[in-house]
């Protein structure tokens, strides 16, 4: 069969790309034509355009670069009309994705699937509408929006979780303590992790805070998981001269050895937890008070880390806007690191998360489904 890929940032280029590799091994005459990236064409297929053309992020950069969207959308409407797919896929994106989704309903017979939901469930809820309306099946990857959606009256189907295959799946799961300080130049001290998010504006609100709090505990050495795409000279500008180093390409190999961690809010704060790190979750956001007033009015969550969404409950302590303080992140360190029973109840929790999270296989199960399902519609 001929499927048409929409993949519009780096994290959709690489569940994309383990999705073509499964849909492959599930049907042997798979072609892909897709907007995506390197890992994506690693699969093989026709790129149309990579996602370092169509990732504008913030209200001045969508403005600045509006002619270069409105081309991207019209050449993805014109390479789904020309290739005449037997499904069109769609990977989150969802402010690209649902206009194409739109075009395609309107102008063709072709299903859309959507793999990996927009997360209505946090932030501009209105977008239902348009999922109802051109959104054939939703195959999703958080066992909670299957409730959500349900109460929307749209049925989706659970399909496990990437960071579950990419954490209990990963590498290099026998390497030591020792030989991870040895090869990093770190000193034999345990280990406070520290994950300030993957962009420049993150690292610059959060880090300082972050590692001040970590540095209360001079028995431990701290270690910064560096994000790619970020120089180490710009990290260098917000670590104090004290035990702070910074490791990169290796966030995995870093939560596999720490003591406890502190994690900007984001998927870091799930693959922590099945790492069965103790962790606490900040948050930066303006305004302070007026930004958590502003939040229960714009935002239908109650939480906002993954651990504590997925789990229903709070596993992990967040500490969002004003409360993201030096002084309220070494109280929670604190806490984890030198209180036993408050470390096993929140890894206890972890399990929890585990469990409803279900076994390996994400990419896999989501190709199955969607054969089967295009073999049904013939």
């Amino acid at each position: 069969m001929r499927y048409f890929i929409i993949a519009g940032e780096a994290s959709g280029d690489l569940h994309a790309s383990n999705l073509m590799r499964e849909l492959k091994n599930t049907d042997h005459e798979a072609d892909f034509c897709f907007l995506g990236g390197d890992l994506m064409l690693s699969q093989e297929g026709k790129l149309i355009k990579h996602y370092k053309d169509m990732a504008f992020m913030g209200f001045i950069p969508v403005i600045m670069n509006a002619g270069k969207i409105r081309q991207n959308m019209k050449d993805c409407k014109s390479a789904i009309l020309e290739y005449k797919p037997d499904v069109v896929i769609m990977i989150d994106y969802p402010s690209f994705n649902l206009r194409i989704a739109r075009f395609v309903k309107k102008n063709t017979q072709i299903p859309v699937f959507y793999y990996i939901s927009p997360k209505l469930w946090a932030w501009k809820e209105y977008r239902i509408k348009d999922i109802k309306k051109y959104v054939d099946k939703m195959y999703t990857i958080f066992p909670f929006e299957t409730e959500y959606f349900a109460g929307h009256n749209f049925q989706v189907e659970y399909v496990g979780n990437p960071s579950v295959d990419s954490v209990l799946l990963r590498e290099n799961q026998d390497e030591t303590f020792e030989t991870f300080c040895t090869t990093n130049q770190l000193e034999n001290k345990p280990i406070i992790a520290i994950l300030a998010g993957s962009r420049q504006q993150e690292i610059k609100t959060c880090l300082p805070k972050m590692v001040k709090a970590a540095g209360h505990f001079p028995e431990y050495q701290i270690v910064i998981g560096g994000a790619p795409g970020i120089e180490p000279s710009f990290y260098q500008k917000f670590m104090p001269d004290n035990n702070c180093r910074i490791v990169f390409g290796q966030t995995y190999h870093l939560l596999q050895q720490a003591t406890a961690a502190i994690v900007n809010s984001g998927t870091a704060t799930l693959e922590t937890a099945l790492f069965k790190v103790p962790e606490v979750v900040v948050y930066y956001v303006i305004l302070g008070p007026l930004s958590l007033f502003l939040k229960k009015i714009f935002i239908k969550v109650k939480y906002i880390s993954l651990v504590n969404l997925i789990a229903g409950k709070e596993i992990v302590k967040e500490l969002i806007a004003h409360h993201f303080t030096e002084k309220n992140v070494a109280a929670e360190l604190n806490k984890i690191l030198n209180n036993p029973e408050y470390r096993s109840d929140m890894t206890e929790g972890y399990l929890e998360v585990l469990e409803k999270l279900g076994e390996p296989g994400t990419a896999k199960r989501a190709a199955t489904k969607i054969y089967a399902e295009l073999l049904s519609r013939r």
